[in-house]
């Protein structure tokens, strides 16, 4: 009998992956629609901080003038956040998506109509609170077009889209600058936004409303247990749960960190290394590339442990412990040499994305589809509050010790207290009835 099992095993395998070859992959086809609009976010996000060095010079500011002016970004988007993971779920996300794509690509643009530290704060602010939208309502569809088991996979496919923007900018920003002018660089880049809203108003509708998908892929993505919520949750009463709350100190602690790379890493190579705006993009695109293998490998590594029989809660842990592991080394990097320093940023980095595709993927292990959007939106603002925090803070540290080492060593520890405090929060990830 025990020579049989094995066997019975691999049937059950071979006819699960046949079902899922029958029932067609339009689904994917979503995944890169939400991949190429987090492309296009971090591509309008980024190309602040690429240009951050010539803007100094040009426009005058200090380190605490330019961390007011990313506080200004990221406070408009804890206040986007507040609301829109709300509105999205009430509206749906092909509307949502539609409106927070339009509002930040159009702050995009203004960037090229300002001249002062104000002008640039208010751009900012503009473009935060349209990019708000973006995560709540990726991973609200990403809960609609997928089951489960494929959705940390998912989501790290789409979020890495962060990562590939953080790329393209790097390649595409210095080269329209030297050869037009920054201005033409921020009107280039907020354009990209309309292009990909004609396809999104195209081609996305929830799978029993679109006609491209088969009734098999449909009832493939609906495989999971019929959820009992269908209505909206208020706030308040999420806020009662402490999955909520596990989300929240997650992505407060974590987050932050991520804005760091995103607005100063510039800075920091410049400033240390003194690699001018010709010379940046290759340690960039080597950073942000690493971070797209960690975004994809952490989200296929948990779907991977799942598949092999683990627990949802013990994947997900997992990989959630494995990539706090690897991000202690950033301690060592402003005091190793140039490249040493891009590696170990890299791990980090992409050990973050890592990270967060499985944190944001627990929001759909353990909520009802009706209550997603707005727990994302929450935890999201949470990150936001602790990356306006970050930012001024970095500005004062800065202007007065001129050194990155002790934001370093609070990048390289704080992932492994989030996990500490999230799996006192959260002992057992599972979905759970709100009552």
């Amino acid at each position: 009998m025990s020579n049989d099992k094995p066997n019975i095993k691999q049937m059950e395998t071979s006819i699960t992956a046949e079902a899922i070859k029958k029932a067609g992959s339009y689904r994917w086809s979503v995944c890169a629609l939400l991949f190429f609009a987090t492309t296009i976010n971090y591509i309008d996000r980024q190309v602040f901080g690429i240009l951050a060095p010539v803007l100094q010079k040009e426009i005058g500011w200090n380190e605490i003038d330019y961390g007011y002016i990313v506080t200004a970004f990221t406070a408009a988007y804890a206040i986007g956040l507040l609301f829109v993971g709300r509105f999205i779920d009430k509206v749906g996300t092909k509307i949502g998506y539609t409106v927070s794509l339009i509002v930040w690509s159009f702050a995009a643009m203004g960037h090229a109509l300002v001249n002062t530290v104000f002008g640039f704060g208010a751009a900012r602010f503009a473009l935060g609170l349209g990019e708000s939208g973006n995560f709540p309502a990726a991973i609200k569809a990403t809960a609609e077009w997928f089951p489960k088991k494929e959705r940390a996979y998912a989501t790290g496919l789409f979020n890495s889209g962060a990562n590939i923007g953080a790329v393209v900018a790097p390649l595409i920003v210095p080269w329209i600058t030297l050869t037009w002018s920054w201005r033409v660089a921020f009107i280039f880049t907020g354009l990209l936004g309309f292009i990909w809203l004609a396809l999104w108003i195209w081609l996305y509708e929830v799978p029993e409303r679109q006609k491209r998908v088969t009734k098999e892929e449909i009832a493939y993505i609906q495989s999971d247990p019929v959820e009992v919520i269908t209505e909206k949750v208020p706030w308040l009463k999420l806020l009662k749960y402490r999955q909520t709350w596990a989300f929240i100190v997650g992505k407060f602690l974590t987050d932050p960190i991520w804005w760091f790379y995103l607005y100063w890493l510039p800075k920091f190579l410049n400033e240390r290394y003194h690699l001018d705006l010709a010379n940046l993009g290759l340690p960039l695109i080597v950073i942000y590339t690493m971070t797209s293998v960690g975004s994809i490998g952490g989200g296929w590594l948990s779907g991977y442990f799942i598949k092999k029989g683990w627990s949802i809660n013990k994947g997900r842990k997992a990989v959630m412990l494995i990539s706090a592991v690897l991000i202690v080394p950033i301690v060592f990097a402003s005091t190793v040499p140039e490249w040493w320093a891009v590696l170990l940023i890299g791990l980090a980095a992409a050990s973050h994305q890592s990270w967060s595709a499985n944190l944001f993927t627990t929001v759909s292990d353990m909520f009802p589809k009706k209550a997603v959007g707005s727990v994302t939106g929450i935890g999201g603002m949470a990150g936001a509050i602790g990356g306006m925090l970050i930012a001024t803070a970095t500005g004062f540290i800065l202007q007065i010790t001129g050194s990155y080492l002790s934001l370093f060593i609070l990048a390289g520890v704080i992932y492994l207290v989030a996990l500490f405090i999230f799996n006192l929060l959260v002992p057992k990830i599972k979905e759970f009835e709100i009552a």
